[in-house]
């Protein structure tokens, strides 16, 4: 045991920083250590606090659960708390777990459950006669916030239940998850537009799930997944059974459930998912052990945080230890700086990590990281390398703290706080180099107004030669400017040529997308297009009028007033109308805006030789139809190229769902090539 003294401190210490780390992950949405450095923290706290009694504090972070509740939902008490699970890191504490219980049950047979823990956001659905009729996230455990309307965008989970057998009220508890696809299309687009990165699925899940506009929701691809079953009328007596039944119901439940009866099956059970779970769709963080029968659950009862008749394993992240080289600062399309660590080559999770953002200058504070630092480095979901420690014992005396930059790494211009957030930004938006490249490769992107043959290299060749300065000097290039940079030719020159000319007929939603309003991306730009009609309206609309239109709030308006408030780019502006750019929103054509898909939900899937997938999923929006990711009942059609991926052609088959070629389509809606 530690001397009372030294115990005092280290717990007072350990109390500041695990509020830290709780106000980090619940308020911010930005943990800044992995979830096993905060337990083991916890666990500290806990053993000090049992060995000294006097210190005991009501208000501790041991004392509660972490809450998520926020002020712009209604919050409503759970009718039965929802507790946390107590953590183990290793089989052997697992096992333990599994001879305690059997203990208590004094001989009783004894049947376990074993199931992946979803690394998501915990939520609480309450269904009457069959009806979804609340959704409720975890809150404080005690209380929630009541979220259904956004619950009901995501296509998972049933409104109306399936089958029979349902008990007239009750409860089921799952996890809100975003899949590995969605989360890195969320991620990257975020990247794009220079927003911050959510750190991981479960984040992004929970942040997605508290957006107040349930669109954005609907658009996220959040899924869900559900582990238990609360009621005082439930149709089995065990665990197992009524999850299976909730299956019927039309609920998704992990078929990774299992009922085992021996310490080795579920050691086994472990060793098996340790491995097979970097093959699933979805973010899991462990594995949960649960008593089957509700009679064991109901004698072994509760602690004070978390049931005794289950228990989670963590699984243990991969990470490795490499020096840390320097860390740079980068300045991105919109002046956002972004530190990124520069490491020793280090092999992880398969691939070779020499780079990782930190992100902001918060996280480089709350890691502690100075010159030379031996860093720990993980793999968020074996795909996004993300320095998660310092190992101390490796510190060099007399090393200095990581400093972020005052000024502008690029220009010299002092940089500025953006109000409310970690971000800082060099606001010489017109002067400064990589932002003024920047915009001109984003601008020339192929979501945008898709200029073959210009990118990050040539966007900087180009400018640092001084044939262009800002994206209106791209439909002044000669193909004499182009032929003069290295491993350019002619057929270069004219590919470019031929693009920046094609160019001026690319819709007036993409060439706003195009322009690099700060906040604004490529669904707000299709809302603005249609909502205001012209670039002069757009030029002329005040804050209030903006706020108006669908999606629009009040910070996207303050950006767009501001950008258009800079003589600069009026200037632009004028030079792209004089250049022959889109300017105006396309209403003339009967065709190609209809009803005639309206209701349809279409996927679109292989390589296509008359349009583009992007082309046909515009086609089908414009139409009235809907784009889906997946294959289901209610797919009206998929419009199949070559190559269509063979998993989606047998569900097509199973399900009865047609398959329309190209031409098939196109004579749907009569289309004029």
């Amino acid at each position: 045991m530690t001397t009372p003294s030294d115990a005092h401190a280290r717990i007072a210490a350990l109390r500041d920083e695990i509020n830290g780390h709780n106000h980090a992950y619940y308020v911010e949405n930005s943990p800044t250590i992995s979830d096993r450095e905060f337990d083991m923290l916890l666990k500290e706290l806990e053993q000090l606090e049992k060995e000294h009694p006097e210190e005991f504090d009501p208000l501790s972070p041991t004392q509660r659960v972490g809450s998520d509740l926020n002020r712009s939902f209604e919050q409503v008490a759970h009718v039965r708390p929802m507790l946390s699970l107590a953590n183990t890191y290793s089989i052997e504490e697992v096992d333990d777990w599994e001879r305690r219980v059997r203990d208590a049950l004094a001989g009783e047979r004894l049947d376990i459950v074993g199931e992946l823990k979803f690394d998501g956001t915990s939520i609480s659905l309450i269904y009457k006669g069959g009806r979804l009729v609340r959704a409720v996230t975890r809150g404080d455990g005690e209380k929630g916030d009541v979220v259904t309307d956004n619950i009901k965008t995501i296509p998972s989970i049933p409104l109306q239940l399936r089958g029979s057998g349902w008990p007239d009220e009750f409860e089921i508890r799952g996890e809100v998850l975003l899949p590995w696809k969605a989360f890195d299309r969320l991620n990257a687009e975020r990247a794009f537009n220079e927003e911050p990165l959510f750190a991981n699925p479960r984040n992004a899940a929970a942040g997605t799930l508290k957006t107040l506009d349930p669109k954005i929701v609907a658009r996220r691809g959040l899924d869900a997944r559900f582990y238990y079953l609360l009621s005082d009328n439930l149709p089995f007596d065990n665990h197992y059974q009524n999850m299976e039944a909730a299956r019927s119901w039309g609920f998704k439940v992990s078929p990774a459930m299992k009922l085992m009866t021996s310490i080795d099956e579920i050691d086994e059970y472990i060793r098996h998912w340790d491995t097979a779970r970097k093959e699933l769709p979805v973010a899991t963080d462990g594995l949960v052990f649960k008593v089957n029968s509700l009679r064991q659950q109901l004698n072994l009862g509760f602690t004070a945080k978390s049931p005794r008749w289950a228990i989670a394993y963590k699984f243990p992240a991969e990470r490795a230890l490499t020096p840390l080289r320097f860390v740079s600062f980068e300045v991105g399309r919109l002046g956002i700086i972004t530190p990124v660590a520069n490491l020793e080559p280090v092999l992880l999770s398969g691939t070779i990590v020499k780079r990782a953002s930190l992100h902001n200058e918060d996280i480089i504070r709350n890691l502690d990281i100075h010159e030379g630092d031996w860093l720990w480095v993980e793999k968020g979901g074996e795909i996004i390398p993300k320095i998660t420690g310092v190992d101390l014992s490796r510190r060099t005396e007399g090393a200095e703290p990581v400093r972020f930059v005052s000024h502008c790494p690029a220009c010299g211009t002092p940089l500025v706080r953006v109000e409310g957030e970690a971000a800082w930004v060099c606001p010489n938006r017109y002067g400064c180099p990589p932002q003024q490249i920047g915009r001109i490769e984003h601008f020339v992107g192929r979501r945008m107004m898709n200029i073959d043959g210009i990118g990050e290299e040539m966007s900087r060749e180009l400018f640092e030669r001084g044939y262009i300065r800002n994206i209106a000097d791209l439909y002044s290039l000669k193909a004499n400017d182009i032929i003069s940079i290295p491993g350019s030719g002619p057929r270069t020159a004219q590919r470019i040529l031929d693009g920046v000319e094609a160019s001026k007929n690319v819709g007036f939603d993409r060439v706003i997308y195009a322009l690099s309003i700060p906040q604004v991306g490529e669904t707000v730009s299709k809302h603005l297009a249609r909502a205001v009609g012209d670039i002069d309206r757009l030029m002329s609309m005040s804050e209030a009028e903006l706020t108006a239109i669908n999606d629009i709030g009040p910070g996207i308006a303050a950006s767009i007033t501001d950008y258009f408030s800079h003589a600069i780019n009026r200037e632009i502006i004028e030079r792209l109308r004089e250049a022959g750019v889109t300017m105006t929103m396309k209403r003339d054509d009967s065709v190609e805006r209809s009803t005639r898909l309206e209701g349809k939900s279409i996927v679109v899937s292989g390589v296509f030789s008359l349009h583009s997938r992007d082309e046909y999923k515009e086609m089908i929006e414009n139409n009235g139809g809907k784009n889906v990711g997946s294959v289901s009942k209610k797919t009206s059609f998929i419009l199949a190229g070559e190559n269509m991926g063979p998993s989606k052609l047998e569900k097509a088959q199973k399900l009865g769902v047609p398959v329309v070629s190209e031409q098939e389509f196109l004579d749907m809606l009569k289309w004029a090539f």
